[in-house]
């Protein structure tokens, strides 16, 4: 490797990779030389990354998993991975290491606090997750992309935002076509996890629209494989023209051709809503820890940019009426793309990659402490 080398760790979701992919594309830009730390999962979301990374793999162990064997294993597994991590550190002597969260993250942080490399980590949500909330006292600052962030004492916050692909970038403030008598996309993304009562409830939603509208409907749902025929089923039995896949590889492209966004709340998803500026319907899933999606959407729904629906809340009258009401009120919904554009922070990767520099200097700037982020 060349340049100074910042070690990236992320666990094995695209809510932590995605904007670590980001990260990585900004420093590479900067000189220096990139090394990811993850684990098998993560690993299938790191096709993406520049191929100047290198991509090392680690053993995953949560206590979340697996039966009482394996849970009396975790300590024994999260330990050597701590020991082959510092051994590859004193080797690497990286200038600065950053966590994005995940029990993968585990081993790189903890090598790092013992050898005082210098450290930060990136929360994506307003609600910090379980090992980003261990370390946020232990590293020189706490990058959020959710503002305001519930942070621990003794942490200190920065608001550089959630970092987006470049893809998502190069449709930044895309023009926004009101709905109206033409074609009218609608997105429907939903998470590996929380996509099921999407499919269940979004297609009847759109099947009960007024004829003017269904109409005009064109469809792009991200469904689970399990659901999927399902809902192409009740999609075709609407006559409303749609492209259901478990997986968009072109979600951004998608995002800009649409005329609506029903989502969960998980904050890749809201970062790209806001680089682009799309109007939304926003579902928080229910069982995230710490409730974190409704924090990530407050902030849309106070700017007028989205419709929040709780999962308790969500039934296929209440989804209909809440579409009908956008799609059939195009200066609405221009307002409401207009909202969104004014919450986004397209500027997010190089706010994060300014404070990886400051942090490898050891003099992280514009720090907040945790009692004046809550305000």
């Amino acid at each position: 490797m060349s340049g100074r080398l910042c070690l990236i760790a992320a666990g094995g979701t695209g809510g932590h990779m995605f904007p670590a992919q980001a990260l990585a594309e900004r420093l590479l830009e900067g000189g220096w030389a990139v090394r990811l730390s993850t684990d098998a999962r993560g690993a299938r979301y790191a096709g993406g990354f520049p191929g100047a990374v290198e991509i090392t793999t680690v053993a995953s162990a949560t206590f979340a998993r697996g039966g009482a064997l394996g849970k009396l294993a975790v300590p024994f597994r999260i330990g050597a991975g701590i020991a082959a991590a510092k051994l590859r550190m004193l080797a690497e002597r990286p200038a600065v290491v950053v966590g994005f969260g995940g029990y993968p993250t585990i081993p790189a942080m903890s090598a790092a606090w013992a050898l005082r490399v210098p450290r930060l980590i990136h929360e994506q949500n307003g609600v910090l997750g379980r090992v980003n909330r261990l370390f946020a006292p232990r590293v020189l600052a706490v990058a959020c992309g959710t503002w305001p962030a519930d942070l621990p004492a003794r942490a200190r916050g920065v608001h550089t935002g959630n970092p987006v692909r470049q893809a998502v970038l190069d449709r930044t403030g895309a023009d926004y076509i009101p709905p109206g008598d033409h074609p009218m996309s609608v997105l429907v993304i939903g998470g590996s996890q929380g996509a099921r009562i999407l499919s269940r409830v979004v297609p009847a939603s759109l099947a009960a629209q007024p004829p003017a509208i269904r109409r005009h409907l064109r469809v792009s749902h991200q469904a689970r494989p399990e659901d999927a025929d399902a809902a192409r089923a009740a999609y075709a039995e609407a006559g409303i023209d749609a492209d259901v896949q478990p997986f968009f590889e072109d979600v951004p492209r998608r995002i800009a051709e649409a005329q609506l966004v029903i989502s969960r709340a998980g904050a890749s998803s809201i970062a790209d809503l806001t680089v682009i500026g799309r109007p939304a319907i926003l579902i928080p899933f229910a069982a995230a820890a710490g409730d974190h999606q409704t924090a990530n959407a407050a902030g849309l729904e106070a700017a007028g940019a989205a419709k929040v629906i709780a999962e308790a809340d969500l039934s296929e009258p209440v989804l209909a009426e809440e579409v009908a009401a956008i799609l059939g009120t195009p200066d609405r919904a221009r307002a409401m793309a207009a909202g969104a554009r004014g919450q986004g922070l397209p500027d997010a990767a190089d706010r994060l990659a300014r404070l990886v520099e400051e942090t490898a200097a050891g003099r992280p700037v514009a720090a907040l402490s945790s009692e004046k982020a809550q305000t």
